[in-house]
C-alpha cells in the first residue's frame, strides 16, 4: 500500500488511533486533518501565524495539540472544529508537542533550548526541563515509564526522569501546588524532572530520538548522517550500534511497534528499513525531488507515514492479505508460518502442513493443484530478484494438533501457477516464461517480452500482465489467443465455471468472457480490494469502504442502484479472508432495477 497526499511541505504528521484519520503540519501553517483511506480531506485548522512543526492526536479525548513557529501551543477539539485555548511560554520555535498517554500533561520542545510540561487542563505550565545548550529539536515520553527523551543540536541525547512531577501531581497537594507554579515557574529547573543519562556520540546535532515502545532502547538519528541505538538501564545508558547508510542528514528515525526494525528518512530523499540484530538496511524508499523530514507509525495497524517537501506518503512494509486458494468447499490460506484449511460447510478451520523457514516475507501468491494435492507458494519481497516460489505435496493424513513440515522445493521465480495436471509455470528474473515438471525441472522455456506477471488461465493457458494489456496465452502452442486493454491489472478472478473473468486494477474492474471480449468496466473512486464470483453469476467485490456487486440481465451486466427491492427467502453467504483470518458474512440477495447508473453496496 502506498497513497501520495500533495500538499505544502509536512513538518509532522500523527495517526489517529482509532479513526482511519491522519493529521498533518505544513510549513504554510495550515492544519489538515486528512482520511486516508477514502484519500479525502475532511477538515483543515488555520490559527498559527507561521509553520506548524508539532502535532499529536489525544488517544482518548477529541483533542490535538500543536505548536508553531509563533511560540504558542495550541489546543483543539476536532468535533468542535475550533481551538480550545493557548498556551504561551516558550520564547522560540516549537519543534514538537505530544500528549501524555496517561496523565493530563503536553510536552514540548523548542529552540530556546527548553523542554516544558504543561497541564492541559489546568491550562499551566507545571515544568521547565533546562539543559540543553542549543537547539532543542524533539521530545518525547516514555510509553510506560516516567521519562522523557529528548535530542539537539548541542549533539546530544538526553534521558529525564519525570517521576518526581509524577508524584508531585499525584499528591493531595497537586492542585494547590500547580496553582501557586502558575506564576513561578523555575526556569533553572527543578527535582521534579532531573537528567537521568547524557548520550554523546554523534559528531553533528542530533535531530531525533525516540524509545522503543517495549524495550530499554533508544534510537536517534543526526546531521551526521548516521542512525544510532542505545540501551539503558536504572544506572547508564551507551551506544550499541551504529546504522550507516544515509548519505545527507537524518531528519529522523523510529522502531517499528512490532517487529525488530528500524525506520528512518534523511534529506537524501530516502527512507530505510533497518534490521535491528543485523544493524543492516533491508528495504530503501525513494523520492526523485523532495526530502523526508518526519516519520510516524500507527500505533495499532501496519501503516506508517512520512512527510516531505511535496506533502506526505502513508504506507505499509509488507502484505497484510493473506494469501489463498479456494477449491470447492475448502479455502487453503497462509497464517503463521502454516497452511491452513477451512471447510466453508462445517467452519472447520486447520493447519493440514508447517511451511519451512528461511524468508522474512510473508508469501505473496498461492496456486492449488487438487489433482496432485500440491500448492505453489510465492515469495516477493522489495527486491523482486530475489522472489521465490516453494513446490509442496500436502500430506494426506495430516495432523491439526501436530502437523508435518514435509520437505518443500524452492527455487528463484517472480510468480509460479499451474497450467495442467503435473506441470506449471514461472515467470523468472528475465521476465521469460518457464514449465516444469513436478521435480521442479524445467521442460519447456517460452519468450514472452514485456510480460511483469501470469495468472491462471485454465489447462494448457495463461494470462500475461504488461504494461496496459491482458493477454490470453496458450502455453502448448505458444501464441496468442486473445488480448484485451487494461492498466495496471493486480487481480485476476475467473468464475466456477471458466465462463467469465474480473480483472481488477488499483480503481478499476473489467468483466469479460472467456475470449477476454470486455462485458462490462467498472470504475471506483477508492481502491478497489478483492471480489468473488457467486454461483448465479453475480460477482461481489469490496472496495476500501463498501461490499458491491455486479449482475449480469440477459447479455448486459448492470450495476443495481442502491435501492433495491429484497428476494424474500435467499440470501448469500460469503467469506472474507482478512488479515490471516476468514470471516463469514451474510447478506440479502437483491432485485436489480431496469436502469442502473451506481454500484449497490452493504
Amino acid at each position: 500500500l502506498r497513497i501520495l497526499f500533495s500538499t505544502k511541505m509536512a513538518h509532522w504528521l500523527s495517526f489517529h488511533p482509532k479513526r482511519p484519520w491522519i493529521l498533518t503540519s505544513l510549513h504554510n501553517g495550515v492544519i489538515q486533518l486528512w482520511d486516508y483511506r477514502m484519500c479525502t480531506l475532511i477538515d483543515k485548522f488555520d490559527e498559527h501565524d507561521g509553520p506548524v512543526r508539532g502535532i499529536d492526536f489525544h488517544k482518548q479525548q477529541p483533542l490535538f495539540v500543536s505548536g508553531g513557529d509563533d511560540y504558542k501551543i495550541k489546543v483543539w477539539n476536532y468535533k468542535l472544529r475550533r481551538c480550545l485555548f493557548t498556551l504561551l511560554g516558550h520564547l522560540d520555535y516549537i519543534r514538537t508537542t505530544f500528549f501524555h498517554h496517561e496523565y493530563p500533561w503536553i510536552l514540548s520542545a523548542s529552540d530556546d533550548q527548553t523542554i516544558r510540561v504543561w497541564n492541559w487542563q489546568s491550562r499551566t505550565c507545571v515544568c521547565v526541563l533546562t539543559g540543553h545548550n542549543h537547539y532543542v529539536m524533539c521530545a518525547e515520553f516514555h510509553p510506560s515509564e516516567d521519562l522523557v527523551v529528548s535530542a539537539s543540536l548541542d549533539q546530544t541525547v538526553r534521558v529525564w526522569d519525570i517521576s518526581g512531577l509524577r508524584k508531585k501531581n499525584l499528591s493531595p497537594g497537586a492542585v494547590e501546588s500547580e496553582v501557586r507554579g502558575i506564576t513561578g515557574v523555575d526556569l533553572f529547573g527543578t527535582t521534579d524532572a532531573v537528567v537521568k543519562h547524557v548520550l554523546e556520540g554523534h559528531d553533528r546535532g542530533v535531530n531525533w530520538a525516540a524509545f522503543h515502545p517495549t524495550m530499554p532502547l533508544i534510537v536517534s538519528g543526526a546531521d551526521d548522517r548516521q542512525v544510532k541505538i542505545w540501551r539503558m538501564n536504572e544506572s547508564k545508558a551507551w551506544e550499541v550500534d551504529t546504522c550507516r547508510g544515509h548519505y545527507n542528514n537524518v531528519s529522523c528515525a523510529v522502531f517499528h511497534p512490532r517487529q525488530e526494525l528500524i525506520l528512518s528518512n534523511s534529506e537524501d530523499k530516502s527512507i530505510r528499513v533497518w534490521d535491528m540484530s543485523k544493524r543492516t538496511g533491508v528495504q530503501t524508499f525513494r523520492r526523485d525531488h523532495d526530502r523526508f523530514w518526519v516519520l510516524a507509525a500507527h500505533p495499532n495497524l501496519n501503516l506508517f507515514a512520512a512527510g516531505h517537501d511535496g506533502g506526505m506518503i502513508v504506507f505499509k512494509l509488507e502484505r497484510e492479505r493473506p494469501a489463498y486458494a479456494v477449491h470447492g468447499n475448502m479455502l487453503y490460506y497462509v497464517k503463521d508460518r502454516f497452511l491452513r484449511q477451512l471447510d466453508f460447510n462445517s467452519s472447520k478451520d486447520v493447519a493440514v502442513m508447517q511451511l519451512r523457514s528461511g524468508s522474512k516475507f510473508p508469501v505473496f501468491n498461492m496456486s492449488y493443484n487438487p489433482a496432485e494435492n500440491a500448492v505453489l507458494l510465492c515469495t516477493r519481497p522489495s527486491n523482486l530478484e530475489n522472489s521465490t516460489y516453494d513446490l509442496y505435496t500436502i500430506p494426506k493424513d495430516a495432523d491439526s494438533q501436530n502437523p508435518d513440515a514435509p520437505e518443500g522445493k524452492r527455487s528463484s521465480g517472480l510468480t509460479a501457477v499451474w497450467v495442467a495436471r503435473n506441470r506449471f509455470a514461472v515467470l523468472d528474473r528475465m521476465h521469460s516464461i518457464l514449465i516444469k515438471n513436478l521435480k521442479n525441472e524445467i521442460t519447456k522455456k517460452v519468450q514472452v517480452p514485456n510480460c511483469d506477471e501470469i495468472f491462471y488461465a485454465g489447462t494448457g493457458n495463461l494470462l500475461l500482465r504488461d504494461a496496459d494489456s491482458i493477454t490470453l496465452f496458450d502455453v502448448q502452442q505458444k501464441r496468442t489467443l486473445a488480448s484485451v486493454k487494461i492498466s495496471k491489472v493486480k487481480y485476476v478472478i475467473w468464475s466456477a465455471d471458466m465462463s467469465h473473468v474480473a480483472l481488477l486494477a488499483k480503481h478499476a474492474i473489467m468483466i469479460c468472457n472467456r475470449k477476454l471480449d470486455s462485458l462490462c468496466n467498472i470504475h471506483e473512486n477508492i481502491r478497489v480490494k478483492s471480489g468473488a464470483w457467486d454461483e448465479s453469476g453475480v460477482f461481489i467485490y469490496t472496495t476500501s469502504n463498501h461490499i458491491k456487486y455486479a449482475v449480469t440481465t440477459g447479455s448486459r451486466w448492470r450495476r443495481p442502484k442502491p435501492w433495491t427491492t429484497r428476494t424474500a427467502g435467499k440470501s448469500w453467504e460469503r467469506w472474507l479472508c482478512c488479515k490471516g483470518t476468514t470471516r463469514s458474512w451474510r447478506c440479502a440477495t437483491s432485485a436489480p432495477r431496469t436502469s442502473t447508473s451506481s454500484p449497490s453496496s452493504t
